[in-house]
């Protein structure tokens, strides 16, 4: 029964080695798409601000009344507004 015992607690050493390999492998994934979708995110808004700014120089938008209920409206609305 020793030999049985000794068995079973390294079995089970190893499954905990196992388990904490695996929630150390989720952990690195999920904070790699995170750091991917911050990056989409960010490029997003990059390129509506550059957009926006383009449509501003060329005399598309009017700078007041397009700024003028941006701050009342989220971002997404208020550049559906101003390239309307």
């Amino acid at each position: 029964m020793p030999k049985l015992d000794a068995q079973i607690s390294s079995l089970e050493e190893k499954l905990k080695a196992l388990k904490l390999k695996q929630q150390r492998s989720e952990a690195r994934r999920k904070a790699v798409e995170s750091k991917r979708e911050r990056k989409a995110d960010t490029r997003r808004k990059i390129l509506i601000g550059a957009i926006v700014m383009a449509k501003l120089d060329q005399k598309v938008l009017d700078e007041n009344s397009c700024a003028a209920g941006s701050m009342r409206r989220s971002p997404a609305s208020m550049i559906g507004g101003c390239l309307n």
